[in-house]
């Protein structure tokens, strides 16, 4: 399984990567390919390389710089105080920092997740 965008893919429009990021990545790159084939391996291959460099760009984080952001990426509600040092954040997706997932978006993206529908495993045996 090869890996569906190159560590240039991630590092365009993010941030520069120094040389253990450019390994990670290559590593996280390869494990995105496989968790993007298991949920929709019918997407295209530009929504591949979207997604999987969304992916490694979550699990990276913002790194040194933290001018970019200043909740974990892929958080959907933060909370932050002074005196008291007290620090929560939410991350969206069900995943967790630092970690490959696929948010809601990257669903949109591959073309999965919220369909409406059922299925029931008996169906089909009431004629037999």
């Amino acid at each position: 399984m090869a890996a569906y965008a190159t560590i240039s893919d991630v590092a365009a429009g993010f941030r520069e990567l120094d040389e253990d990021e450019e390994s990670r990545a290559a590593q996280l790159l390869e494990e995105a390919g496989v968790l993007i084939d298991a949920m929709a391996a019918k997407a295209s291959d530009d929504a591949k390389r979207v997604v999987s460099c969304r992916m490694v760009r979550r699990a990276l984080g913002a790194g040194e710089d933290t001018s970019m952001v200043s909740a974990p990426m892929g958080s959907t509600q933060g909370s932050m105080a002074a005196g008291g040092y007290s620090q929560s954040w939410t991350i969206g997706g069900g995943g967790a920092a630092g970690e490959l997932y696929l948010g809601r978006t990257e669903k949109l993206l591959l073309g999965i997740g919220n369909r409406i529908g059922a299925r029931s495993p008996l169906e089909g045996d009431a004629d037999d």
